[in-house]
């Protein structure tokens, strides 16, 4: 009786974290689509910044519901994938304003979001109904195909385009302990 409690609590939580995360996604892609369409590429991060941070940042339960057994995906890919999403979204995006509206921006939020979408589309419907239709299986598994592409080399490129901001930060901080170890 009490194995059973715990597996409809873990399945009602993942149901609800999958469902809520989802419904962040499509607020991603919505705001980037309309700003895109009524503003340019140029204010994209503007109208999703906060959204885009609360979703990727709730990307952190995940590495507990591994750690805890919630779900059983590996430490080893769960961290990496999670890891590199924080550090576009606060350490380039966040703290690198001047790449905030680089058309990559663009591309990476739409990326993402479609990814992200799908996938807890796929768990949520898993979680709640105990299987996900046969087209929703297909998108999970093939739309890699496209979206990592195009994911990856916005990652890449925007890393690129902060390297020049990085290298002042850097320099301004290694001169800042420099004065105050000599004075």
């Amino acid at each position: 009786m009490a194995a059973q409690f715990w597996l409809l609590l873990r399945r009602l939580y993942l149901t609800l974290y999958n469902w809520t995360v989802l419904f962040g996604w499509l607020k991603v892609l919505y705001l980037a689509v309309q700003t895109l369409g009524e503003s340019g590429h140029e204010h994209v991060y503007d109208a999703v910044q906060r959204p885009l941070q609360l979703a990727q940042t709730a990307a952190l339960l995940e590495i507990i519901h591994v750690l805890v057994g919630l779900v059983r995906s590996p430490i080893t890919a769960t961290l990496p994938q999670i890891g590199s999403r924080l550090y576009l979204t606060w350490g380039i995006l966040w703290s690198f304003p001047q790449t905030q509206s680089h058309i990559l921006v663009t591309s990476l939020v739409i990326s993402w979001s479609i990814t992200e979408i799908i996938r807890y589309s796929f768990f949520g419907m898993k979680e709640a109904l105990g299987f996900a239709p046969s087209w929703l299986l297909w998108l999970r598994y093939s739309s890699f195909l496209l979206l990592y592409p195009t994911g990856i080399t916005s990652e890449v490129g925007l890393i690129y385009v902060a390297l020049p901001y990085i290298k002042v930060r850097i320099l301004m901080m290694l001169n800042k302990e420099i004065f105050f170890f000599f004075f």
